[in-house]
């Protein structure tokens, strides 16, 4: 069988062959074989390897990873992406995992976990930049890119062959190495048949995993794992089915369409199909980005109108700069609330005309502010962007507004010379004390 050295990419038909392993996806055995080539010892071999093409690409421990490339010399060091005693996780590098330390983690128990990690508040004009240098390499691969977040998208490589010269598999490994050089993270990367086996896979032997699993073995691999394995299945549907009897993903195989219907409802048959890892869904490039929104947790509760406003002026400008790297626009906002007791409060406006510009989305968001800040304590505020509109069609005036134009100019002005200086080198009056 032929294997791939995912550091030189040379396939080549002599080296050792593995021991047989029929419990996990078949990847190479690296303390008993290496390239003949380079000596390297990170071998992919697979009976399919060369013939699949659904990719699923993830990066790995993004925030923390861009954050640890930037300052080498925490290389080592648990690295903590977040901010505030009562805030939460952002991310967490793969050092400060062993400790137990998760995404949405409160802080307060991510620093008890791992009292010695370096906390760094998230920076996501940084990650943007990094997100679309590796967008950039994608799209270099194939025009089948879908992105699914800032740090993770599915890629359908089939019919490229020809064009790069090797098959899917080895266009991957050498795209894994190029992100590394050129942006200095790792990814990891599932290949399978489908999206959905392609997602699991690439979520199994990170970090800079390249995990392959064949049609043939997805059921066989899948039946001895928990149901919340599949994506979609939360809490709630992994208790129902668990009065039903069912914890592993062998026993929702098992179960009759017909039965799947009558105690699941109509989502039951096609989750019987994942749960045997069968995805119909194509790649599709066009698929619109849901929602774009920006948070933040208090340090302490708040409740004057007066001092939600500086958190919300800046979750405004976050919005604001979000909307410019996924190229849309607001059309109108949503406002978020979380009190002291964690009950969360949402208003919603439409805009008179779509935009980009942090004042006008904050004008709309303060309106809808007040009439919210009535006494009630809050520990969290946020606003999102909805509906999501093209960028083309933001903030163009008319004989009504004659001032947008000029509002956007200045706007940017002030992201230019943010680019240059950085964030802080120019702020409005708004946000400051």
């Amino acid at each position: 069988m032929s294997a791939l050295c995912r550091d030189c990419c040379l396939v080549a038909d002599t080296i050792l062959p593995r021991v047989a392993d029929t419990t996990s996806p078949r990847v190479a055995d690296t303390t008993s074989s290496r390239c003949p080539n380079c000596g390297g010892g990170r071998l992919v071999r697979h009976p399919a390897l060369f013939s699949l093409t659904i990719a699923h690409v993830d990066c790995d421990a993004f925030y923390a990873s861009v954050e640890k490339r930037d300052r080498p010399e925490l290389r080592a060091r648990p690295v903590i992406v977040g901010g505030g005693v009562r805030g939460v996780v952002t991310a967490a590098c793969y050092v400060a995992r062993i400790y137990g330390v998760k995404s949405a983690m409160p802080m307060f128990k991510a620093l008890k976990a791992c009292p010695d990690a370096v906390v760094i508040k998230p920076d996501f004009a940084k990650y943007s930049a990094a997100s679309r240098q590796v967008r950039a390499l994608m799209n270099e691969l194939t025009p089948l890119v879908q992105p699914l977040s800032i740090d993770e998208a599915v890629l359908d490589l089939a019919g490229t062959q020809a064009l790069h010269g090797a098959a899917p598999a080895v266009v991957l490994a050498r795209f894994a190495n190029a992100v590394e050089q050129q942006v200095g993270i790792s990814v990891s990367i599932g290949l399978a048949a489908n999206r959905l086996m392609a997602k699991i896979a690439a979520g199994r032997g990170k970090p800079r995993g390249f995990t392959v699993i064949g049609s043939e073995e997805a059921a066989a691999l899948l039946a001895p794992e928990s149901v919340r394995l599949l994506p979609g299945v939360g809490a709630a549907l992994a208790r129902k089915l668990e009065t039903l009897g069912i914890t592993r993903l062998g026993q929702l195989q098992a179960l009759p369409d017909r039965d799947a219907l009558r105690k699941l409802g109509d989502d039951g048959p096609g989750l019987v199909r994942r749960a045997r890892g069968e995805d119909a869904r194509v790649v599709d490039p066009s698929r619109e980005t849901k929602s774009i929104s920006a948070e933040t947790t208090f340090d302490r509760d708040l409740s004057a109108v007066m001092d939600l406003e500086r958190p919300l002026w800046r979750m405004c400008e976050k919005l604001a700069r979000r909307l410019k790297d996924h190229e849309l626009a607001a059309g109108g906002v949503v406002l978020k609330l979380k009190t002291s007791r964690f009950a969360v409060r949402t208003r919603a406006a439409r805009l008179p005309s779509p935009t980009v510009l942090p004042d006008r989305l904050f004008d709309l968001a303060r309106s809808l502010l007040v009439k919210e800040a009535t006494g009630a304590e809050f520990r969290l505020i946020g606003i999102g962007a909805n509906p999501l509109v093209p960028a083309s069609t933001a903030d163009l005036g008319d004989l009504a507004d004659p001032g947008t134009p000029r509002r956007a100019a200045a706007q940017a002005a002030i992201d230019v010379l943010r680019g240059r200086f950085g964030e802080s080198a120019i702020a409005r009056g708004r946000s400051l004390r």
